[in-house]
Parts: structure tokens; sequence; C-alpha cells
């Protein structure tokens, strides 16, 4: 049977197995395993996020997408999401962030790739959106700048997974900050989604590659770092496990050991 597995997962059989598990009333570890949903990124994260929360005997986490626009991904996020929660009954809050009327200026400022971006775009037609979003999804308007950190003083629930895709440096670097504040809650290990990042206009010296770079720099307590175990995958040549990170609480992991540590005494 292993050996059966082994070859359905190879060329050209993949892509077959593929479709047809799109067809099928499957679990939703079979739809992430095999890439069977729009973004297949949005399900990874989330379901590992779900995946590590139980593990470690929490109930509820967050789930966040930062940069909604026109609101496919977050209307995808939360769709997942109550798959995931029937799949480990580890409950999934999602919260979208934009500023509903697209972009920021970018001041001129080559670090926002003013040479890609222009204020403005990406608006957001909110009423249209509100009407599908559930209940249970909350969409915060406004600056990142000051919504971040309003946001992390009413947390009630670690951070599990976060999909940055709002563009620009100074955006990102204020989303990042979610992670930083005396009241930031997370996971051990929280998985993120970066948008922007393989773009023709992508470098380290700009957009969400330098905020990442600069978190690392200035944070001590929380890395954030590729997650390489994605390129085990059955397609392991997507794009998307390229953009895959995950921020690192070592705080949390030197509690841990702290714990272990008790226990064997």
């Amino acid at each position: 049977m292993s050996f059966l597995l082994r070859i359905l997962e190879e060329q050209p059989f993949r892509l077959f197995v593929r479709s047809l598990i799109k067809r099928l009333p499957v679990r939703v570890r079979s739809l992430e395993r095999w890439d069977a949903v729009d973004r297949p990124h949005y399900l990874c994260g989330i379901l590992a996020a779900a995946d590590l929360a139980q593990s470690s005997g929490v109930d509820s986490i967050y789930i966040i997408e930062f940069g909604v626009s026109q609101g496919k991904g977050l209307l995808l996020m939360q769709a997942y999401a109550q798959m995931v929660e029937q799949e480990t009954g580890v409950g999934l809050k999602v919260v979208g962030f934009d500023t509903g009327i697209g972009l920021p200026s970018t001041a001129g400022d080559y670090r926002d790739h003013p040479d890609k971006w222009k204020a403005g775009d990406y608006p957001m037609d909110e009423e249209w959106l509100r009407a599908r979003l559930l209940p249970t999804t909350e969409l915060i308007i406004g600056d990142v700048h000051h919504t971040v950190p309003q946001f992390v003083k009413r947390q009630r629930w670690p951070l599990g997974f976060v999909a940055v895709d709002i563009d620009l440096y100074s955006s990102t670097r204020q989303a990042l900050q979610v992670f930083c504040f005396p009241q930031s809650r997370m996971l051990r290990r929280v998985f993120l989604y970066f948008d922007d990042i393989m773009l023709p206009e992508s470098h380290r010296f700009a957009g969400e590659r330098l905020a990442i770079e600069e978190f690392n720099a200035k944070n001590q307590t929380v890395k954030i770092d590729h997650w390489y175990s994605l390129r085990d995958r059955i397609f392991r040549d997507h794009r998307w496990i390229q953009q895959m990170y995950v921020a690192h609480d070592l705080r949390a992991i030197n509690a841990h050991q702290a714990e272990l540590q008790e226990w064997a005494v």
C-alpha cells in the first residue's frame, strides 16, 4: 500500500490524483496534503497551527490575514477555518486587517517599491465583503500602525497563522509588531505566509524581505525563518512553499525545555 501511494505521488500520476481529490468528499487533511484547494498555503498554515495548538493544550487561536483587499483570501480563510475546526476541535478566530481604501502612500521610499505599487492600489468594497463574512470573522479597518497595537491590547488567544499581503515594507514592518508587544500572545511556533517576496522586483533591501531581516535583527525573543520541512511535500516544486515561514518564540521553547527537565527530575 505504501509503495502504491509513493507511485501515485510521482509525476504524472500526482496531477490526476489531485484532480480526483478535488472532486471527492475527503477529509481536510487529504485536501491539504494534495494541495487540492484554491490557496493551499493558507490551508497548510492553518492546519499546522491547529495541530500545534491541540498538542499544546490550547483550545483557540487567531489566524490573521494582513491585506484583505477585495476579500477573496479572507473568505477562503474562514472556509478553511470551518473545515479545520471540525477536524481538530480547535477554535479558529479569523481576523482580517486592511485600510479599506487601498495601499497607503509610499512617499517615494524605494523600500516600499514605488516601482511596483502606488497609493490607492487594491481598494475594498467593504459593504460587499462584510455581507459575506461569518459572524465569527472580524474585519479590522484602518492603518496597521494603529490597529495592530489596539488588537494586541485586547488579544484573548495566541496567534497561530498569519498571512502577510500588505505589499509595502513600512506596513509589513508594523504588521510584524503583532509579535513584539508585551501583551502579544503566540504559539511557540506561528506559521507565516509572505505574498510579495518572489516578484521580479523583490530583493532583501526593500519590501517584505527587508521587513523580515530587520525584525530578526531587532528582536531577540522571536525569530522568523523559513519553514524548511515543506520541501518534503508531494508538490514540493510549488512556488508558495518558498513563501512559507515560521515565527519561533524562543522564550516559549526555553520554558518548555525547563518543564521537561522538571518532569525528568
